[in-house]
């Protein structure tokens, strides 16, 4: 055989082992339908009475108008620490939200008139709200996006300003994922 045979034959059967190993994600067991998550060997370990308060700074829209991928991460923080047994009541999440992202924190009404369709992210902003996950919409970006507090999707939150609100949720104990 060849050098670019044993070569491509190599490289095809690591692949082969690759996607036969390759680890199984799922939704759940809070919200379903997004943040898909996957059990780990850990190494740091995480105490069940842990409580984690963590806010998420959101400003890059979704990809093409879609699904934006800090919303699912989001999500998919809430079910992997609930799947590995930290109770609900102890994981207290916040959304702060500026930049591009303003436009995806608009209700149904506003995008229509704006884009002309639904707003992909309404169902998961919605059921993480329903989740007791906080969204806080930075009031400069909405003021520069002509964003009304009218126009968000109901129970967003209107701060003076993403640093505000960065400020304030410090100040709480919370910490910011690198996201």
């Amino acid at each position: 055989m060849n050098t670019l045979a044993k070569a491509v034959t190599v490289g095809l059967l690591g692949c082969a082992c690759f996607l036969s190993s390759a680890a199984e994600f799922a939704d759940g067991p809070i919200i379903f339908g997004y943040g898909k998550h996957t059990s780990v060997k850990q190494d740091m370990k995480i105490a069940k009475d842990t409580e984690l308060k963590v806010v998420f700074d959101i400003a890059k829209p979704g990809k093409d108008g879609g699904l934006n991928r800090g919303f699912d991460s989001v999500a998919r923080f809430y079910n992997m620490h609930a799947a590995n047994g930290i109770p609900k009541k102890n994981i207290d999440l916040v959304v702060v939200v500026h930049g591009g992202a303003t436009n995806e924190m608009r209700n149904t009404e506003s995008h229509q008139a704006k884009y002309g369709k639904e707003n992909p992210n309404e169902e998961l902003i919605a059921t993480l709200l329903a989740n007791n996950v906080q969204f806080v919409q930075c009031g400069q970006s909405a003021a520069f996006h002509q964003v009304d507090n009218e126009d968000l999707i109901e129970g967003v939150d209107m701060a003076l300003s993403a640093m505000t609100a960065h400020a304030l949720l410090a100040a709480k104990g919370y910490s910011q994922n690198p996201f």
